[in-house]
C-alpha cells in the first residue's frame, strides 16, 4: 500500500479544496498595484512617473496610456543593459543574480533576461499551486512516491561579474527546494553536464535505476531522450523501463502537434498536463483535466495585457504599432488571438513575450497558446497563423497516416512569384510529395479565406519537400540550440531560409 503516497495525495487535496476561488480580475489589479509600489523608485519607475499613475483612479487605464510597449531589444537597449554595467535599481529594486539565457526560436543573438529572487519566489508559487491543481485529477496514491524526470537545459550556470546566467529551465532546477531533491531525476550530477547528448546518453544508461512516474520538458527533446532509452536498453517502448509512468508535463509548445510521435514512444496511454513556463515566468499551467486549456497565474508576479492579434497591429519584425488596441483581462473576449504582454517582478514592463493565445474560458481565465508573433506568415496577404499551420499538419497525419514531428515554412520568391515552400520532417518519406503538396493546399484554403483570397491572387502556389526529422535537430544543434527551452522556427525570413535550403542540401 502506498502509505506516503496516500498521505501526499491527502494533504494535496485538503489544501487545495481549503484554497479560496481565485477571482482574476481582482486578483490581476491588485498585482499590478503592487508592482508599481515596489519600483517606484526604481530608474524605470520614476522616468514613467509610477508615484502619480498609483494616485489614478484607474491604474490599468493609466499604465497603458503612459508606458510604450516593450520587446527585449528595446527594453535591453534602453533598460537592461545597465545591469550589466553594475547599476542597481534599474526597472526593479536591487539588481537581479541571474540572466536566463533565451536561445528561444527568433532572433540571432540569445537574449539575457534579468530572473529576480521575486520571480524565483513567484516561479515557486506557482509550481506549488500546480502540484495542488493535481488533486483535480484521477490520479492513483502511488503516483505521489514516484521520481519526476525533468530534461531542461544544464544547471551548470556560468558565472559572470556578479551574477549567475544559463536557461530559465536550468535556473529553476538549480533552485528546486530541499524537499523536492529525492523525487528529481536525472539529480544534480547529471543535470549539471552541459551538452545534451552526453546527458541524454547518461540518462538512458541509468533509467532502469529510476522510478519515473512524471516527465516534464518541451515535447520534441523528451521525445528523443525517451527514444535514446528505448534504443539503449532494446526495448519496444518506454513503459518497459518505466512502467509506473503517467504523466507528461509539457510545456513551451501546443503539444497537440506531437501527440500522434509522442504516444507511438509510449506503451499505454498517460495524462498530458500542458505548462507555460517562459524566460520571463510561469505564465500558465493546466489546472483540471476536462480541458488541456492552461489557466493563467493571475495572483503571483505577472500583470497581463492583451493586444488583439490583427495585421494592422503587428510590424514586419513581429513588433507592435505604438498605437495597438490593448485590453485587460476583463475585457477579453472567446474566439480572438491576442498578443501576450506581461510586466514582472523582474522589472519587464509592458513586454512583448512573442507569444499568441485565445482565451477558452473568460470566468478561469484560461487560454492556450496559438502561435508567435514572427510566426506570423503575411506575405501577399495570406495571414496564416501558427495555429492553423499546426492543424493543418496535424489533418496531414490523419490524412496519411504518417508522422509529422517537425516542420518550417518560409514565403519563397521563385522567378518574380510567391510560394510558401514548407519543410515536412517525417520518417514516412515515400509519401508522394505532390499529393501532400495539394493536400495541404486544399485544408489552407477551407480553413483560412486570407489565404484563399491570396492563392487566387500574388500567393502562386505551395512547394513541399519531406525530410528526416533528425535534420530538424541537427539544425538545432548547429546553431548551438539543442535541448533545453528550445524550439523549432515555424516561419523563416527569406534569407534565413537560405541559410537552412543550404544547411539541408549540405
Amino acid at each position: 500500500m502506498a502509505i506516503l503516497g496516500n498521505i501526499i495525495k491527502g494533504v494535496i487535496h485538503v489544501t487545495d479544496k481549503l484554497k479560496s476561488e481565485t477571482n482574476h480580475i481582482d486578483a490581476q489589479k491588485e498585482v499590478l498595484k503592487k508592482l508599481l509600489d515596489k519600483a517606484r523608485d526604481t530608474e524605470f519607475g520614476k522616468h514613467y512617473n509610477f508615484s502619480q499613475i498609483l494616485e489614478s483612479e484607474d491604474l490599468a487605464v493609466d499604465f497603458a496610456k503612459n508606458i510604450p510597449f516593450f520587446d527585449y531589444n528595446k527594453m535591453n537597449l534602453e533598460w537592461w543593459h545597465k545591469l550589466h554595467e553594475g547599476k542597481e535599481n534599474v526597472t526593479w529594486p536591487g539588481s537581479p543574480d541571474y540572466f536566463a539565457m533565451s536561445s528561444g526560436t527568433t532572433g540571432k543573438t540569445s537574449k539575457r533576461i534579468p530572473v529576480t529572487n521575486d520571480m524565483l519566489e513567484a516561479i515557486r508559487q506557482a509550481g506549488i499551486n500546480q502540484v495542488l491543481a493535481l488533486s483535480n485529477f484521477d490520479l492513483p496514491s502511488n503516483f505521489f512516491e514516484k521520481e519526476i524526470m525533468m530534461l531542461g537545459s544544464s544547471t551548470e550556470l556560468t558565472e559572470k561579474n556578479d551574477y549567475l546566467e544559463g536557461e530559465i529551465s536550468g535556473i529553476s532546477a538549480s533552485n528546486i527546494p530541499f524537499w523536492f531533491r529525492p523525487y528529481y531525476k536525472p539529480g544534480k550530477e547529471i543535470a549539471q553536464i552541459d551538452d545534451w547528448d552526453t546527458r541524454v546518453q547518461k540518462i538512458a544508461m541509468n533509467a532502469k535505476n529510476w522510478d519515473i512516474g512524471a516527465l516534464s520538458g518541451i515535447p520534441s527533446w523528451i521525445e528523443l531522450m525517451m527514444q535514446k532509452v528505448i534504443d539503449y536498453h532494446k526495448v519496444d517502448n518506454i513503459h518497459e523501463i518505466w512502467p509506473n509512468l503517467q504523466v507528461y508535463t509539457s510545456g513551451g509548445v501546443a503539444f497537440d502537434s506531437y501527440e500522434k510521435s509522442f504516444n507511438a514512444l509510449l506503451g499505454e496511454p498517460i495524462t498530458v498536463i500542458d505548462t507555460y513556463l517562459a524566460s520571463e515566468g510561469f505564465i500558465a499551467f493546466q489546472a483540471r483535466p476536462e480541458t488541456s486549456s492552461m489557466q493563467l497565474v493571475t495572483d503571483n508576479g505577472i500583470y497581463f495585457e492583451f493586444v488583439p492579434f490583427r495585421p494592422e497591429y503587428i510590424n514586419e519584425d513581429g513588433s507592435l504599432v505604438s498605437n495597438a488596441e490593448v485590453k485587460t483581462l476583463s475585457e477579453v473576449v472567446l474566439n480572438q488571438d491576442y498578443v501576450l504582454i506581461i510586466s514582472t517582478v523582474s522589472g519587464a514592463w509592458r513586454y512583448l513575450i512573442g507569444d499568441t493565445i485565445e482565451f477558452t474560458n473568460i470566468e478561469r481565465a484560461e487560454i492556450k497558446i496559438t502561435g508567435r508573433t514572427k510566426f506570423f506568415l503575411n506575405v501577399v496577404g495570406s495571414q496564416l497563423s501558427v495555429n492553423k499551420m499546426n492543424d493543418a499538419v496535424k489533418e496531414l497525419e490523419k490524412h496519411f497516416k504518417a508522422k509529422i514531428t517537425e516542420f518550417t515554412l518560409s514565403a519563397k520568391r521563385i522567378d518574380g512569384d510567391y510560394y510558401h515552400s514548407w519543410y515536412l520532417g517525417t520518417e514516412n518519406t515515400e509519401i508522394d510529395a505532390q499529393k501532400v503538396t495539394d493536400k495541404l493546399d486544399e485544408i489552407l484554403k477551407e480553413a483560412n479565406k486570407n489565404y484563399k483570397v491570396a492563392r487566387s491572387k500574388a500567393l502562386k502556389g505551395v512547394k513541399v519537400k519531406l525530410i528526416s526529422p533528425t535534420i530538424f535537430h541537427d539544425w538545432n544543434d548547429h546553431n548551438k540550440k539543442k535541448g533545453g527551452q528550445v524550439k523549432m522556427e515555424r516561419v523563416m525570413d527569406e534569407d534565413k531560409f537560405k541559410i537552412w535550403e543550404k544547411f539541408v542540401n549540405s
